[in-house]
Formats: C-alpha cells, sequence, structure tokens
C-alpha cells in the first residue's frame, strides 16, 4: 500500500512546519511550500506542472503573511497577500480536486464586539454566520488579518457547494517550543530565558487568550480529517490566561523575580479572545497543560543556545 500524500503550504512557518514533521514521522509523504525556500504558495497554484497537478490526500493550507500584534496593526495591507494565497488555493482545488483542504482560519475573524470584558464571552462557532450559509455576516472583524480569514471562509463554503472537501479550523492562540518572538508566549519564553529584568509586557497585561499548544491542534486537525469532518472547528482550551499570568508563569518557571512592565504604547488587541469548546471536545480534548508547554519552551531555548 502507497504512502498518503500531502501539501503543506507555510511549510516553513510555526504551524507549517510542526505539521510537516508530524506527518513525515506518521509515514506521510510531504511536499511543502513555502516563501523561505524560495517557493510561493500563489505560483505553485498557478502553474500546470506535474507536482501541482498531482493528487494529495490531504492539504494543509497555512501560507499566511504572519507577525504577530505589530504587523496587524501596523502593516495591514501585508494582508491583502493572504486574500491572493486562499483565493488561488481554491481555484487550484477546483481543478485538482484533493482528498480533503483543512484551510486554518483564526480566532480574530470573530467580531471585535464579542471580545470585551463586559460579559467575558466565549466565542462559538455560530458567533459567524456566512453569507448563503444561513444568514449575514454581522460584526466586525479584527483588522484586515480577520476580514482576510473571514473572507477565506466564504471561499471554503463555495469551493464546498462546488464539490470540493474543505475543513475550515478556527485557531485561537497557538504555541509551542519553537514559536518565534512576535507572538507573546514565544517573546515570553525568550525574555525569560534571557532572564531579562524589567520583563515588558504589551498593555497593561490584563488581555486574556486562550492558548493552546502546537500539537493539541496538529491531533485535533487528523481527528477532523479523518472524520470527514468540515467544521468551523474552535481549536482552544476554553481557558482564558492573561498576559499578566502568563508572564509570571514563565518568570517562576525560569527560576527568577523580575519586575514586570508594562508598555502602554504598544498593541495589544481584544481585551478577551476565549473559545468555546464543545465541537473540539466532541473529537479531541486537548492533552498539554500549559505549565508543561512553558518548561518546554524553556527548554528549547536553552538546547539553542551555542
Amino acid at each position: 500500500m502507497s504512502a498518503p500524500v500531502a501539501l503543506v503550504t507555510g511549510s516553513s512557518g510555526f504551524i507549517g512546519r510542526n505539521f510537516t514533521r508530524y506527518l513525515r514521522e506518521h509515514g506521510w509523504l510531504v511536499l511543502g511550500i513555502d516563501t523561505a525556500d524560495n517557493a510561493d504558495a500563489r505560483d505553485f497554484f498557478r502553474t500546470r506542472d506535474p507536482w501541482s497537478l498531482r493528487f494529495y490526500d490531504l492539504v494543509i493550507h497555512a501560507a499566511a503573511v504572519v507577525g504577530g500584534r505589530h504587523v496587524i496593526e501596523n502593516d495591514p495591507l501585508a494582508q491583502a497577500v493572504n486574500l491572493e494565497l486562499d483565493a488561488g488555493l481554491f481555484r487550484w482545488a477546483r481543478v485538482v480536486r484533493p482528498g480533503r483542504v483543512v484551510y486554518f482560519s483564526s480566532s480574530a475573524a470573530y467580531p471585535v464586539h464579542l471580545q470585551g470584558d463586559q460579559g467575558h464571552r466565549r466565542l462559538a462557532e455560530t458567533d459567524i454566520v456566512l453569507p448563503g450559509a444561513g444568514g449575514d455576516v454581522t460584526g466586525i472583524p479584527d483588522s484586515l488579518y480577520g476580514w482576510t480569514k473571514l473572507t477565506g471562509e466564504y471561499l471554503a463554503h463555495l469551493a464546498r457547494q462546488d464539490g470540493v472537501a474543505v475543513t475550515v479550523v478556527r485557531p485561537f492562540s497557538g504555541y509551542g517550543p519553537d514559536q518565534d518572538e512576535s507572538y507573546p508566549f514565544g517573546a515570553f519564553a525568550g525574555r525569560a530565558a534571557r532572564r531579562e529584568d524589567p520583563f515588558l509586557i504589551w498593555g497593561d497585561g490584563g488581555q486574556a487568550r486562550d492558548f493552546i499548544h502546537v500539537d493539541d491542534i496538529i491531533a485535533a486537525v487528523m481527528e477532523l480529517y479523518r472524520a470527514d469532518d468540515n467544521g468551523p472547528v474552535n481549536l482552544g482550551c476554553g481557558t482564558p490566561v492573561t498576559m499578566n499570568e502568563l508572564a509570571a508563569l514563565f518568570a517562576a518557571q525560569a527560576g527568577y523575580a523580575p519586575a514586570f512592565e508594562h508598555v502602554a504604547s504598544a498593541p495589544s488587541g481584544v481585551r478577551w479572545r476565549v473559545a468555546a469548546t464543545p465541537r473540539m471536545y466532541q473529537v479531541r480534548r486537548p492533552s498539554a497543560g500549559l505549565e508543561h508547554g512553558v518548561r518546554q519552551a524553556l527548554d528549547h531555548r536553552k538546547r539553542a543556545v551555542p
């Protein structure tokens, strides 16, 4: 029996490289596409060479312009590339008809007005209703990045109507040992590993996020793939953790007591972004605790020091 074949776009990014590693470790043949390797997914989707026209059992579409909150708020037009990537993906999928496409949307697609301190509401998949799928979109998503992901979900809906198998997932604050420092978890891991004092926290530190380990994201996606589940499905733990709490956890695990200094002028995003998780828990419960993830990230950085 031949090995299953996967295409991973954004294969050098955080989600992409971890997914590529997982699939290869589990016997998949993987073609990775990433600009870090001088391969642009937009070009791949436009060409008609044998690699782009072959059948793929699974497509993990993780290619996107990234860079965390700083890029989202200070260079919004950079996110326009995401629209090109997603449109190219779904045009290509109509021709190639892969076994299943997994479209990585984002919790940023949810309406911002639901993500304040008022009521501390957990965001449910039904809080987004796409045109033609039972209603109209209500509420503004988080910046242009959120709009691109919302548009990508609509393209996924249209592709599904055209017979393309598509699963939509909405990760919340994914993290892992190798996450770079453009994201809060990676930044805090770096500061704690370097034992920085003062320890900087953007905003007032009261903004809450729902952290989920990348291994739990991958495990849940694979369960959805095997179940032919179209989603959308939130990927989160349903547990709010403030930036102040995360910073304190990193400092404690690193074994020091820095002064915490808040940077009021730095972008800090919405106040409360936490997932409602019943849909995810039907297929997979997260198994990695945040304390374990913090220790793992610190150990990873210690090993990376020459």
